[in-house]
């Protein structure tokens, strides 16, 4: 970058040097195959501009010594010299490609947060709900908030009139409340993904909004049809729930058949053609993995942690990375007397999200129990673990909504990849570096 301040007479000899390697090069892969009398040419101006570098010639005559030498290579060059522009764009991309690749590997990993596991700290996807036609964004915003935001639209409008009802997801493997369907379908147009499909029923007949795998739905019914809930979105439906009301029906499966659901009540009636579900979907969180730093010094408890997930039996499918908050290091005991985590005895420290959630201070909802009927196997009321060797223990931020290691169990020392560095994107009061 300093090379803007040279002298004319430094530059021409930089320049003139470059040549002379370019020279080199074609000499010594081009001169079996070269015509005599152009080796020879090639050769005797190589020479000259070799001399007037060496004599310390003034830009002038460096100028004319390197037109000499760059008319011989022209017809000498080969595939070397005069380079066709998509060669030179290739070499560039590939270049380009290596030193991405080695960053990637070995400095900084570039990591996108899809759940909302690690909120407030981190934020997956969330919605953004708009209660009517009015609050939504104009086509020019919506453009805006794609860009800045990663913001996509849903929009779904009452076919028929009606009560609006959302079924209840009786199955383990569902996420959360609202019952859900995975389907087949592309990300970014092009690349095979699973997604899920919502359906609510609306005076007998069910509308569909399909969204990503990972996102809460859960999240868009609490803040259409419970807007004024002061409870987490899976919470509020379960006290919705609870409190009995929802209704049981027999409705069309959505393959042919019959099933027998239940119905949380919204207590909402729309009319046909009224807007039944307006939300946007915002990115998760972007940022940069700082993967040198533990090759030199141990990770602590506090940090964000991220590692791989191959060698973690209670994770299954195909090997992915996990972003979590590192609670317990080898030989700590860990146990959780709700809102508060505690670490070898003692409310755990290291980390302004441990105090937040054990104070419950903002969004931020403490810590919870695992419990058995959802699966849990590590810290159940009542009980405490002992972190084994060379293993740590991680958990999510927003504890009552992460799938961490209280369902899995311990990360293995070699998988660990690194902390959160920088939030590069979205672009909001997040953009920084990473808590």
């Amino acid at each position: 970058m300093f090379g803007l301040f040279d002298s004319a007479e430094k530059k021409a000899r930089t320049n003139a040097a470059n040549w002379l390697e370019l020279a080199g090069r074609v000499y010594d892969y081009r001169r079996d195959v070269l015509a005599p009398a152009l080796l020879a040419e090639l050769t005797a101006r190589t020479q000259e501009l070799r001399a007037l570098l060496l004599e310390k010639a003034d830009a002038g005559r460096l100028k004319l010594g390197i037109e000499a030498l760059e008319h011989v290579l022209r017809r000498a060059g080969g595939t070397h010299y005069p380079k066709s522009s998509w060669t030179e764009n290739i070499e560039f991309f590939l270049v380009a490609a290596i030193v991405i690749l080695g960053i990637r590997t070995y400095f900084v990993q570039p990591f996108k947060i899809p759940t909302n596991s690690m909120w407030p700290s981190y934020y997956g996807m969330t919605p953004e709900v708009f209660p009517t036609k009015a609050d939504e964004p104009t086509p020019q915003n919506e453009a805006l908030r794609f860009l800045t935001l990663g913001a996509r639209t849903r929009r779904v409008d009452a076919p028929v009139s009606g009560e609006v009802l959302l079924p209840v997801e009786n199955s383990r493997d569902g996420r959360g409340m609202v019952k859900s369907t995975v389907v087949p379908g592309r990300s970014w147009l092009i690349f095979p993904t699973q997604l899920r499909e919502y359906r609510v029923l609306v005076g007998g007949q069910f509308v569909s909004v399909t969204v990503p795998f990972d996102f809460d739905f859960d999240w868009v019914a609490r803040d259409t049809f419970f807007p004024t809930s002061t409870q987490g979105a899976t919470e509020t439906l379960r006290s919705e729930y609870l409190q009995g009301h929802f209704v049981e029906l027999v409705v069309d499966d959505g393959h042919g058949g019959r099933e027998r659901l239940q119905f949380i009540k919204t207590g909402k009636t729309v009319q046909v053609g009224d807007r039944l579900l307006s939300f946007d979907i915002l990115t998760g969180d972007q940022l940069f993995v700082d993967r040198i730093s533990y090759h030199f010094v141990r990770p602590k408890v506090g940090d964000g942690f991220v590692f791989r997930t191959g060698s973690i039996a209670g994770i299954t499918g195909p090997e992915t990375y996990y972003i979590k908050r590192l609670v317990g290091t080898p030989g700590d005991t860990l146990e959780v007397h709700e809102p508060i985590l505690y670490r070898n005895g003692s409310p755990i420290t290291g980390a302004p999200a441990f105090d937040k959630n054990a104070n419950r201070e903002g969004l931020y909802r403490g810590y919870f129990n695992g419990h058995a009927e959802n699966r849990a196997k590590y810290l159940l009321p009542g009980e405490s673990l002992t972190v084994p060797p060379q293993s740590f223990f991680a958990m999510g931020d927003n504890s009552g909504n992460s799938s961490d290691g209280r369902y899995w169990g311990f990360v293995p020392a070699k998988d660990v990849i690194g902390r959160p560095l920088f939030i590069y994107y979205p672009l909001t009061h997040r953009w920084g570096v990473a808590p």
